[in-house]
This record gives structure tokens, C-alpha cells and sequence, in this order.
């Protein structure tokens, strides 16, 4: 929570003033049984109307700076608490930008959704009654106890019972809830992990007539945070009744001791009435009180989670010691530009490996076409190039450096990537390419439009650039987003072109366009072509076969066909299908 806290070292002002209005009020609220006592005991009882109108014209002066000192303790309290929330989901945003591919896989999507929403905002409100309430009823209650000894010793004695018995119940119940409201969060991640699941993958769901089912598993995800919500606020619900109680058999105590004292002519009327009213006051800000644990119990499990996130120390360090140079003399026609040496790799703590002993070298102006299996390890292999994830064994160069001495900005500028999903964002057509190159020409945005086969898709468009793609690119057809994602990464015109299995979603005829239009411009780049069709990769210069994480196989199409069975089944058993797909095309 220390880290947490530090969010509001701007607002140091705001949370010292706001507490401070707060129990200026509290004090004004402290004078108020006093006055009530001093009108029945002089006022009524001497039936003197001029003083109990003067007396009730200090009770309305009293309620009106109060009114005030609250108002301001409520402006105080809600700007730092805002600036609060605001720097908090700011510094977590950028620290999710920070995190590696493998972080993110640990983490989730919906926990750092439900971080960033949910958990600041209960963080917000936390800090706002923190500031307004966590020093006035204490304040008020020990104030309330101190006044009950200004007017009677011996029934104040009561207040020294009661506040106890009542500090246990609060912060007993805070300590039993505390953890119970971080497995609630952890609940609520898995009901929003499910929901984001279902909607993203809602087609899925109806085309296989899965609807009951996903309600099903939906409901038993849902009963469980239920479940932990119910048990937690039935714990919660006891503060109030149990407070209550005590509270109340207090007063009676009170009533019964004043009464007698009254009898006796120790105190007056007025001064039982000041005694029952400061009680009254305890009750009220203990109530407050417990209230306000509750949502602090909340907030502080709330915190833990986003400071976990924070903590988290990325997978990816930079080096960011400056930019590398490389000198004229340095570079040659036959330059390398990228290496793999003897690489291996697993996903997380897996014991399997995902890539095993790779070794292959790419040279610029070649044209690299790698093939395999589901599941054989073909964009684990190119997301190391641009540093996505580190390598466990082996070296990783790119332009004759190894990526982890680059600063990941100047290694990923010299690197466009088309993923295997093609990812669109809100906005026009024109403002998803400049993604590449913001200050790319319209002429550049053309020309990598036409590499790319989207010069159709745009055109079409009667708003042509400006037409507006919706979240995701829902308003466009998969082969249209996947060129629109190739012609993105073309405007930033990188010495590494990576096609992640990019033109899966592209006919026969519009991938061999696509293939003849990458060749007018291989020479200038090396290029990189993840595909399950050995037509897409049959005209690279260097292939490599995976199988299961190895390299089984690394040469050109004439090469593999001779000497790579695994090669062979795979053309084998596409031949006959690409064949056809020429023929209509």
C-alpha cells in the first residue's frame, strides 16, 4: 500500500486541509449538546423565550459553519482523491506498456482490466472517506467521551466501557473481512475473464450451439463470487446491529444513572439530555466508522492487487544505455541482419520447450519462409526477433547485435510486423497507418496500400483514408483487415518485414499478388513469411521446416522436397488443393 500511497504526495495540501475542515466541524457538533442542555436548564425551566431564541440562534450559527467546514472538507477530499485515482490508473497503464508478452500471459487480460477499472476506483472512494471521516469520528467519539466527563464523572465511566467493547467489534470484524474481500476481487477476475471470453468469442459459441453450456459454467463462476460476496457481507452486517446494541444498552445505562442523580440534585435535567445526546454521537460516528472500514478493508485489498502489478518487475529489460551505430564500414552487401545461434525457448515456467536448439542466419534482401505444424513453435520464432519474449539459451542478433544490447525502441523501429491476428483500432483508415509512420506522405500511404492489394479496400470506401474503422475492425471483412495491417507495417518501410502467418485469410489469387508485389521491394529489406501453405514460401530463398520446437529441415523449396520428409507431407498433402485454387484463379 506504501506505493500506492505515493500517488497522492501531489495532494499533500488537499489531505492535510480536508481532515482539518472535518474536525473544525466536529467541534462545532461537540458545543451543540452543551447548548441543548443550557436551553432546558435556564431556557425552558425558567421559561425565558428570549434566551432559548438566542440559544437556538447559536444552535443555527453552529449548524452553518459546520455546513461550511464540511463543504470544504468535501472539495479538499474529492480533488485529492481524483488526482489520486487519475495518477494511480495513469502510472498502471504505462507500467502494463512495459510488461513483456510473458507478463502479460501470467497476469491475464481481465485481472489488469479489473485493475485498472474496479480496483482504482474502490481505491478513489477509499481515499475520499479516509480523508472525510478517518479522523473525524475518532475525533468525535473521544471528544463526545471527554465532554460526558465535563458534566459527570460518574456517568462518563459508561463511555469508557463502551468505546472499547465497540473498538473491538469494528476492528474485529475488519480483521476477519480484510482477506475475504481480496478472494471476492479474485472471484469478480474470473466472472469478467469468462464474460470477456464469451462476448469475444460469441460467434464461436452460436455456431456450435454452445449457449447452454457457457450460461452453465457462466452461472457456477458467478454463484462462486456470489458465495464469497454473501459470506462476507453477512460478517460486514454484524458491525451494525452488534454496535447498536452496545450503544443503546449504554444510554439506557446513562438514563438510568442520570435519572438517579437528577433525584438527587447532582445534575439537571439538561446535563442527562447532553450525556444521552453525546452517545448519540458515538453511535452515529461509529457507525461511520464501521462503514468506513468496511470500504477501507475493501480499498486496502484493492490496493495489494494493483501493487502487485506495479511490483511486478518486467521480463524485459532494456538496455537503455544509448543507441547502437553502426558504421559504414561495418556494413557490407552480404550483412547478416538477423541470426539465431543455437536459441531455446519455453513459455513461462513450462518444461517444455517451445523452440530448441535454432541456428539459421538471414541476410538482407533474402526472403525467409518458415513452415510447420500447429503448435511447432512458427511465431514463437519471429516474436523473438523484435525481443517480445528473451530467449532461455542461445543468442538472438539482429544487424550483427545481440537484441538485448539494443534499446527496444531503436530495435523494433527497424522492424515491421503484420500479427497473426490482425489488429485494427477506432479511428480512420488513414490514422491505423500512420501507426507505421505518422509523418508518412498520402503519396506513401498509397504506395504501401498498393503493395499491400488494399488499394480496392479503400477505394471502395467513399470516404477513402477517412473512412472510420469501428473498435477492432468489425466493420471489415478478415482478408480486408489482414491487408490493411500488411499496408501499415509497409508505411513504416523497416529493414525486417515479419508476415505472421498474415495472408491465411487471402484467396489464391489476391496471396499471389500480394507475393509478386513483396518481391519488387525484397532487396531493399529481409523479409520474413510465417504461412501453412508451401505456395505462400516456395519462392523464399532460405526455409526452415519446424517440427514440435526443432529445426528439422532448412534449405530452399527444390532442397526441402529432396531431403526433408516432414517438407514433402506438407506439400504433398496441399498440392493437389493449391493446384485447384491456381486453376480457378
Amino acid at each position: 500500500m506504501k506505493k500506492i500511497l505515493y500517488f497522492l504526495k501531489d495532494y499533500k495540501k488537499e489531505s492535510v486541509i480536508a481532515p482539518l475542515f472535518k474536525m473544525l466541524e466536529a467541534i462545532f457538533e461537540l458545543i451543540v449538546p452543551l447548548v441543548v442542555a443550557q436551553i432546558i436548564d435556564t431556557g425552558i425551566k425558567n421559561g425565558d423565550t428570549g434566551y432559548i431564541f438566542q440559544r437556538c440562534g447559536i444552535l443555527i450559527l453552529l449548524a452553518v459553519i459546520g455546513l461550511v467546514c464540511a463543504t470544504c472538507a468535501q472539495f479538499f477530499a474529492a480533488k485529492a482523491a481524483v488526482g489520486f485515482a487519475t495518477k494511480l490508473r495513469s502510472a498502471l497503464f504505462a507500467h502494463i506498456q512495459k510488461l513483456s508478452y510473458a507478463d502479460l500471459d501470467e497476469i491475464g487480460t481481465s485481472t489488469l482490466i479489473t485493475r485498472m477499472t474496479s480496483d482504482v476506483n474502490q481505491l478513489q472512494s477509499g481515499v475520499n472517506m479516509v480523508l472525510r471521516l478517518f479522523m473525524r469520528s475518532p475525533f468525535v467519539v473521544f471528544g463526545a467521551m471527554i465532554m460526558a466527563f465535563t458534566v459527570n464523572v460518574k456517568a462518563a465511566l459508561v463511555f469508557v466501557v463502551a468505546i472499547p467493547l465497540l473498538s473491538i467489534v469494528v476492528f474485529g470484524v475488519m480483521l476477519v473481512t480484510m482477506p475475504m474481500y481480496k478472494k471476492v476481487q479474485a472471484a469478480l477476475d474470473r466472472v469478467l475473464g469468462k464474460t470477456r471470453e464469451n462476448l469475444s468469442g460469441v460467434r464461436v459459441i452460436r455456431a456450435f450451439n454452445k449457449e447452454e453450456q457457457e450460461v452453465k459454467e457462466f452461472n457456477e463462476s458467478n454463484e462462486v463470487l456470489t458465495d464469497a460476496q454473501l459470506l462476507v457481507g453477512r460478517i460486514s452486517a454484524l458491525m451494525n446491529p452488534v454496535t447498536l446494541i452496545i450503544v443503546n444498552v449504554a444510554t439506557l445505562i446513562i438514563i438510568w444513572l442520570g435519572a438517579g442523580q437528577v433525584f438527587e440534585g447532582i445534575i439537571t435535567q439538561g446535563e442527562v439530555i447532553a450525556l444521552v445526546n453525546y452517545m448519540s454521537q458515538i453511535l452515529v460516528e461509529l457507525v461511520k466508522l464501521a462503514n468506513l472500514i468496511i470500504l477501507i478493508t475493501k480499498a486496502v485489498a484493492c490496493g495489494n492487487r494493483v501493487a502487485d502489478v506495479l511490483a511486478k518487475e518486467p521480463a524485459i529489460i532494456e538496455n537503455a544505455t544509448g543507441e547502437i551505430i553502426r558504421t559504414a564500414e561495418q556494413s557490407t552487401s552480404d550483412e547478416i541482419m538477423v541470426a539465431f545461434e543455437n536459441v531455446s525457448f519455453s513459455y513461462g515456467k513450462s518444461s517444455e520447450t517451445a523452440l530448441n536448439k535454432i541456428s539459421f542466419q538471414a541476410k538482407k534482401g533474402q526472403t525467409i519462409g518458415i513452415i510447420g505444424g500447429t503448435g511447432d513453435g512458427k511465431s514463437t520464432l519471429v516474436n523473438l526477433i523484435p525481443r517480445f519474449y528473451d530467449v532461455n539459451e542461445g543468442v538472438v542478433k539482429v544487424d550483427g547485435v545481440d537484441v538485448t544490447d539494443y534499446p527496444l525502441a531503436q530495435l523494433r523501429d527497424k522492424i515491421g510486423i503484420v500479427p497473426q491476428k490482425a489488429v485494427l483500432f477506432a479511428g480512420t483508415i488513414e490514422e491505423n497507418l500512420r501507426w507505421g509512420n505518422a509523418e508518412a506522405t498520402e503519396e506513401e500511404l498509397w504506395n504501401a496500400l498498393t503493395l499491400a492489394q488494399a488499394t480496392d479496400v479503400v477505394k471502395e470506401k467513399a470516404e477513402g483514408l477517412k473512412y472510420s474503422i469501428e473498435q477492432g475492425g468489425k466493420n471489415l471483412s478478415g482478408g480486408q483487415r489482414q491487408r490493411i495491417t500488411i499496408a501499415r507495417a509497409l508505411v513504416k518501410n523497416p529493414d525486417i518485414l515479419i508476415l505472421d502467418d498474415s495472408a491465411s485469410a487471402l484467396d489464391f489469387a489476391t496471396d499471389a499478388k500480394l507475393r509478386a508485389s513483396l518481391a519488387t521491394i525484397a532487396k531493399e529489406r529481409t523479409i520474413f513469411i510465417v504461412s501453412q501453405r508451401t505456395s505462400s514460401i516456395a519462392h523464399a530463398d532460405q526455409i526452415i521446416v519446424l517440427e514440435d520446437g526443432e529445426a528439422v529441415g532448412i534449405g530452399t523449396h527444390a532442397q526441402l522436397l529432396e531431403n526433408c520428409e516432414v517438407y514433402r507431407e506438407i506439400y504433398d498433402s496441399q498440392f493437389k488443393q493449391e493446384e485447384r485454387g491456381r486453376k480457378n484463379a
